[in-house]
């Protein structure tokens, strides 16, 4: 397992080109996100030493665009839809059901962005909607001293 230090300093060289490789294939910032921190927990896993400094660009690129694949492949990615596109959807059939979606359409976007609405019935309309507001992306600092536990 790598040190804080290298953990860290891989971040800085790297976050950039990891972000836009996420958000290129990806088009969510919210998958971007979950990508974004899967690469680097992989690097801070990996023990392996790279051969030079390019050897190392190459396999966070290799690895950022696998991990974004694979994502898209998923059995989760294939059933969701953007929030915004559950107004597209056939009614609700029950009051209760069209309050509670004009209810998380209202939430301000940081809020509805974690928002999951789950349809049990059997129609077929894709069983989950996935919420994916942008916000603007956090920041890259890593926190050497931080006491997180």
């Amino acid at each position: 397992m790598r040190s804080e230090q290298e953990i860290c300093g891989a971040i800085e060289r790297q976050a950039d080109t990891v972000r836009r490789l996420c958000l290129l294939h990806l088009r969510n910032e919210a998958d971007s996100e979950d990508i974004f921190q899967n690469v680097f927990l992989k690097y801070a896993l990996r023990d392996a030493p790279f051969e030079s400094p390019e050897h190392e660009r190459v396999w966070f690129i290799r690895v950022t665009i696998n991990a974004c694949r694979d994502l898209l492949r998923s059995f989760f990615h294939s059933r969701t839809l953007p929030l915004e596109a559950a107004g597209e959807l056939p009614d609700p059939a029950t009051p209760a059901d069209r309050e509670l979606l004009a209810a998380v359409l209202a939430l301000p976007e940081r809020q509805r962005r974690v928002v999951y609405l789950h349809d049990y019935r059997d129609t077929p309309r894709p069983r989950s909607v996935h919420c994916s507001a942008r916000r603007p992306a956090p920041s890259t600092r890593c926190s050497a001293g931080r006491a997180d536990g």
